[in-house]
């Protein structure tokens, strides 16, 4: 028996050895998790549990697409290099964050659904897939509102992309519309560049106001399309928007500037996502002049390259207009 016990031993302590090694491997990766820069965020709400309360339980996979936690399916192809391989996945709630978003962009949208009454009516401007109409969209619809889903994007291809992406998340087609356009404070004209690979390309930006002239050089190129450049009214048909969601990829504080007067007028809740320290300030400077609350906010995550700034990941700033359905917030 002792023979037997002591020829044991070594595998004892290699499985201890093991455990141990384990144990410290997970230990690191919580520390990570609990220093991750996406908690750094500042809310005057509980972001965390608006996420959970939109969470879906017993979740089944498709064949064909990831499947997020609100039960939103993507395409692996809409994001080669990044979701290859993961078709008939589930994933967890992203906290911190997952590839796409993270606490502070997701608790953003779904504050905007709980604050809905009636319809949910979502703008998404510069849709790519349509990411944000069909979360917000999916998480409206649990609660039984009514869905009206509006995206305008440059990207012909992306365009496609959130076609495909709203109908095969269960959206009618009277619940959702996109457009082939961009959005800018007011009706005209935008140059769009051409990319070839969409899923792979998310940050083109319009030239908006060109000049004849940049307009006959750029089109000579090859690699510009014409779009029409449409205001917010005319995007909503002067409907109002429960959820307006912003990232247009450094353009975002000159159009609440220039746009702040359909902003007042129309939109219940904003979610930005911003591209320099800059634009946060101007934005904030802007808003909180008109009234509006800032919620939820955390700020764009730089390095420093040779002394200057660079964003390594967006920020995000979620802002409440002082108004609601025409009744000023306590």
């Amino acid at each position: 028996m002792l023979k037997k016990v002591a020829m044991l031993v070594p595998q004892i302590k290699r499985l201890i050895d093991e455990r141990n090694t384990l144990q410290s491997k997970l230990s690191s990766v919580a520390q990570v998790e609990k220093g991750s820069p996406f908690f750094n965020y500042a809310s005057t709400f509980d972001a965390i549990a608006v996420m959970k309360r939109y969470a879906v339980d017993d979740l089944q996979p498709s064949a064909d697409h990831v499947t997020n936690y609100l039960g939103v399916k993507i395409a692996p192809r809409f994001f080669p290099g990044i979701l290859d391989g993961k078709a008939g996945t589930v994933e967890p709630i992203p906290i911190p964050a997952n590839w796409h978003a993270d606490i502070a962009e997701w608790a953003a949208a779904l504050r905007s659904v709980d604050i809905a009454e009636g319809t949910f009516r979502a703008v998404e401007l510069g849709c790519g897939w349509g990411c944000w109409l069909n979360n917000a969209g999916a998480a409206a619809r649990s609660r039984g509102l009514e869905i009206e889903l509006i995206g305008i994007e440059g990207d012909a291809e992306h365009v496609e992309f959130a076609n495909e992406a709203m109908v095969s998340n269960g959206f009618r087609p009277d619940q959702f519309r996109i457009i082939h356009g961009v959005a800018a404070p007011h009706r005209g004209t935008a140059l769009f560049p051409v990319v070839e690979n969409a899923g792979a390309s998310w940050g083109s930006e319009p030239l908006l106001n060109a000049s004849d002239l940049q307009i006959r050089e750029a089109m000579a190129t090859g690699q510009y399309q014409m779009l029409p450049a449409l205001s917010l009214d005319q995007i909503t048909n002067g409907e109002p928007i429960d959820l307006l969601h912003i990232d247009i990829q450094g353009g975002e504080a000159d159009y609440i500037d220039a746009a702040i007067k359909d902003l007042n007028r129309y939109v219940q809740y904003i979610v930005i996502g911003t591209h320099s320290r800059q634009i946060e300030g101007r934005l904030m400077s802007t808003l909180l002049s008109h009234g509006w609350k800032l919620e939820i906010e955390r700020p764009a995550i730089i390095v420093l390259v040779d002394g200057k700034p660079h964003i390594s990941v967006d920020g995000v700033q979620g802002w409440r207009s002082p108004l609601t359905r025409g009744k000023r917030i306590d």
